[in-house]
């Protein structure tokens, strides 16, 4: 590659890239680490993989730091759930949607708070959940994700847009999931979305595959969801600017929207409450290879009560029935 004629472009709006310079470094040195960075980047957690506190545990698509000997069967969980009215929803959905019909954003992420009631411990929802992405973190919030965010091999680097989802009970359920044009709408938006953030970080950028359709099973029913695969070429020497390309391409497209700086400023009139480490990102640097995932599915403690933080993406074509429940829908444990 001719480096005189690639050079990446680096985009700092949200966030001030220092916190994340240990990354540059352990890349640099190519020096195993975990990194949990929140929404807005402002208190990352990155940490070498050979001194990780016992109370941190992960599993990212086969790195793990922990061995489940658990021989017993958990029963079901019990799982209530208390979600906003539909009212004060509608109060936010109105928000965007004004933002939407004057041109201000085409695609918003917006999410909400939901108190849950579960015979589960945090511990328990980590150990049982079946997702190829898991965290715990100090007791404090717990990650069963779906959704990859980047990969990085062999000098390539992919991300993998989820946007679409439709309960796998409803007739014909992947048939109206692919012809739905609101779903659509939706997904071609971030994969642009997604496109352009890797253009500022790598070339050759390529959509490898385009709307795939995923199963994901919870305790009661199954999902389906929608994902791309696109791919960039990154620059010589990206080992030493992992921070930047992280910085780069936060926060991420699929849990905020496009245009993506004025979105993020929509997103937080629109919200009620601060999504903190909830749609940041978490991930494990091996020494060479990087995988990481975007933190949806999560389950946070606020002093005695559990809440679980979901939401999904708003277009012109939303009907906020429809959102709502869909945001409803998501709240969910994938225990078998």
């Amino acid at each position: 590659m001719n480096t005189k004629l690639f050079e990446p472009l680096y985009d700092s709006y949200i966030i001030d890239k220092d916190p994340l310079d240990p990354m540059n470094y352990y890349g640099r040195h190519h020096i195993p680490f975990l990194f949990v960075i929140d929404y807005m980047a402002k208190n990352p957690f990155i940490h070498l993989i050979k001194s990780i506190p016992d109370s941190i545990l992960f599993s990212i698509d086969g790195y793990s730091n922990f061995l489940n000997t658990t021989q017993h069967q958990k029963p079901l969980p019990h799982f209530e759930k208390y979600p906003v009215s539909f009212s004060k929803y509608l109060q936010s959905f109105r928000c965007v949607q004004s933002h939407l019909k004057n041109g201000n954003s085409y695609l918003a992420n917006l999410t909400f708070p939901t108190p849950i009631d579960t015979n589960y411990s945090l511990y328990d929802i980590f150990l049982h959940s079946t997702a190829p992405y898991k965290l715990l973190f100090n007791d404090q919030f717990v990650v069963f994700s779906p959704e990859p965010f980047v990969t990085i091999h062999n000098g390539f680097i992919y991300t993998f847009p989820m946007k679409g989802t439709m309960d796998a009970s409803i007739p014909n359920a992947e048939e109206r999931l692919m012809n739905d044009d609101k779903e659509f709408a939706e997904h071609i938006t971030v994969v642009d979305l997604l496109r352009n953030d890797l253009a500022k970080v790598s070339c050759n950028i390529i959509v490898e595959q385009f709307r795939y359709v995923s199963t994901v099973k919870t305790y009661k029913t199954t999902l389906l969801q929608t994902s791309s695969k696109i791919k960039g070429t990154l620059f010589p020497d990206y080992h030493k600017h992992l921070g930047d390309i992280f910085a780069s391409l936060l926060p991420a497209g699929s849990v905020t929207g496009a245009p993506k700086k004025k979105t993020v400023e929509i997103i937080q009139e629109a919200e009620i409450y601060e999504r903190g480490f909830y749609t940041g990102v978490f991930g494990y640097y091996d020494g060479v290879n990087c995988v990481s995932a975007v933190m949806i599915r999560f389950i946070e403690r606020c002093n005695d009560t559990f809440v679980y933080k979901s939401g999904g993406g708003i277009t012109i074509y939303s009907n906020p029935a429809i959102e709502y429940n869909e945001m409803i829908e998501k709240v969910y444990v994938p225990v078998n």
